[in-house]
Order: C-alpha cells, then structure tokens, then sequence
C-alpha cells in the first residue's frame, strides 16, 4: 500500500506541473483570439497603462482548475468536486459576461450567492458553532449560512477590486493561497490543500505574461472572480472546520474569523477604506475612482511590480502579526486591537495619498 505522504508528494508535484504548463500553453491562445476578434481592453482614465491589452486571462485558470478538480478525485473524501465545479463555472460565465459587456452589480451580486448556495448543497460547509467568538458558541445553521454568504461576497468582491495594477492580484492571490494551503496541510485537509499548491503555480505562470512588454494580457474580471471566489470557497471550509483540528495550532477557534482577517489583510483594508472614502464623499460605493492603495503607490511613482511586491509583502507581515496577537489575546481583546491597526494603516495611505497628490500637482 502506497505511503499517504508519499502520494500527496506525488499529487503536488503533478498537479504543480500541470497547472503551471497548461496556463503557459492556454495564455498564448487567448492572446491571438483576443487580438484576432479586437478584444482588447481599452485604457481608461484610470488605468495606469497606455495601449490596448488582452484581456480574459482567466480563462485559463477555469480551465486548469476544473481540470485539477477531477485530478484531485482520489483525496476527495468529502466528494465535494462536482460543486466546486458547477459553481466555479457559474463565476466563471458571469466573470466572461463583464470581460466582453459590463454586468449591473446587482446581476452579479445574484449570481454570486447562487454560485455559494451550490456549494452549501453540500453538508461540509455549514455549522451551527462560532467557537466562542465575542462570548457566542452557537447559532442557528440558518443565520451562519447568511453570515458565511456576506463573507464570501465580501471576498470576492474585495479580491476583484484589488486587481488594478500588473502582478497585484497575482501576488496578494499567492500569499494568500500560501497561507491558507500550510493551514490545510497542518490540519490533514489534502484536498484543499493541493486545490492552494495548483492555484499558487497558475498565478505564477500567469504572471510571466502579465508582466511581459509583447504578450501581455490581463486576467480580467474572468480571472479575478474565479480566484476570489476560491479564496471564498476556502475561507469558508476554514470557518466551519471541526474546531477539535485548531489543537494543532496556536490560535483558539474563537479567533477564527480573526485569522481569515489577517491572511486577507490588504484586500479588505482597501475595499473598506475605498468604500468609506466614497460614502463621505456622498458616493455610491460602486462609483469608480482612483483611491486604491496600489493608485496612490503608483501616483507616487513605483513601478507595477513594486507596488505588487510592497503590498505582497504587507499582506504577509500583517498576516503574521495578526496571527501572533491572534494566538495570544481572546477574540474580545482583538476586536479592540485590529481597529488600533486599521486606524494606523489609514493614516499611512492618508499621509501617502497628499504627498501622491502634491507630486501630481507640482
């Protein structure tokens, strides 16, 4: 009989093979359809490139995730494969939809909960515990399941926001999955695990060509949706895990939440200080602007990939620290801490933000 660790070893590999190989095989052909069909995506006022660009690289992450899916078969235990299929190929088609033609935030935000609900068929991905968080142990599946739903579209829609310039999304997608794959792998998880090693090696074969001068392409909304809806797919088998797994770690179950909050650290920093600025300026929150972080990084004059490796590296240091007081303090005490960090980050990117407008000025 084969040694378990040995063929998660092998998986890993194969799968860290294939995924890498096909979306360098798949990206070419997306370029010379897009261009050949004059689908390129036009820079508007606030983009920070200049010249029509491919875009619907994400494509080829559907393809090569569905694909890892049924590869990863044999370590389905839970035999959730065929949903996560089903419902990344809802986020997908919609994702396809605003690549060619704009959807309504409403349509998309409908689709999204429908994309959710088809995973929540399956009995694994609900709970009745928040493990103690702010003094609560347990609550009807019904209300969790709601509050799990605002998760997941808070998530995807945070990751979809992010992706504004060259490498961003890729690099806080790798940090992000990094972390989330050693939790799994800690925890015997394998499935979920090798799902983070095969996205992990799509984002950095994607990323070859999104920094690339003469094959650029972006991912677009296709690719940014379908990553964040795995992002959300994974927070939540994270959220309603057994709680008897977390011995094997540090942080008590109660801070569970906390800790999706630190491994998603930059992401919903900048939906929640974009969408606060817009709404004191009497704003729809949907109204587009130039009030991201990685805008006011770029108006300061870093290039693509340093605003990418900045804000990689912020997510991963918040993350740690996050972790650390995560491991140390009750979810009472944290929920005092993170506004502490929050406030202190917003008074960075303020700082930040007049000095990138006194540069443009001058």
């Amino acid at each position: 009989m084969q040694d378990p660790l040995s063929s998660l070893i092998f998986l890993s590999i194969i799968s860290a093979i294939f995924s890498f190989g096909l979306v360098s095989y798949i990206i070419p052909k997306i370029i010379f359809m897009v261009n050949f069909h004059n689908l390129n995506e036009v820079p508007g006022e606030r983009s920070s490139h200049t010249r029509a660009t491919p875009t619907m690289g994400g494509l080829a992450f559907f393809v090569t995730l569905v694909l890892n899916l049924f590869l990863f078969k044999p370590v389905d235990t839970e035999y959730i494969g065929l949903n996560l299929a089903a419902a990344i190929t809802i986020i997908f088609i919609v994702g396809l939809k605003d690549d060619l033609a704009v959807s309504t935030p409403r349509a998309r935000v409908i689709v999204e909960i429908f994309a959710i609900c088809i995973v929540f068929l399956h009995s694994d991905f609900h709970t009745t515990s928040l493990a103690g968080f702010m003094g609560i142990h347990e609550l009807p599946t019904v209300v969790l399941d709601v509050l799990h739903v605002i998760i997941a579209l808070t998530i995807i829609n945070a990751y979809n926001l992010i992706d504004g310039v060259d490498g961003l999304a890729s690099t806080l997608g790798i940090s992000i999955f990094s972390m989330f794959g050693l939790i799994f792998l800690t925890m015997g998880l394998n499935y979920y695990f090798l799902i983070c090693v095969s996205l992990i090696c799509v984002l950095l074969a994607f990323m070859r060509y999104n920094f690339s001068h003469e094959k650029k392409i972006f991912m677009g909304d296709t690719g940014s949706l379908v990553i964040g809806f795995c992002i959300a797919i994974l927070t939540l088998k994270f959220l309603t895990l057994d709680t008897t797994l977390f011995h094997k770690f540090t942080f008590a179950p109660q801070n569970k939440l906390l800790i999706v909050a630190a491994i998603l650290a930059v992401p919903l920093f900048d939906m929640m200080r974009v969408i606060g600025v817009r709404l004191l300026k009497k704003q729809s929150p949907f109204t587009a602007d130039r009030n991201h972080i990685h805008h006011i990084l770029s108006d300061l004059g870093l290039e693509h990939y340093k605003i990418a490796i900045l804000l990689g590296l912020l997510n991963y240091t918040l993350a740690i620290i996050l972790i650390f007081f995560a491991s140390i303090f009750n979810s009472f005490q944290m929920m005092f801490i993170l506004p502490i960090i929050f406030v202190l980050l917003l008074g960075i990117f303020h700082k930040l933000k007049l000095l990138s407008l006194k540069k443009i000025n001058n």
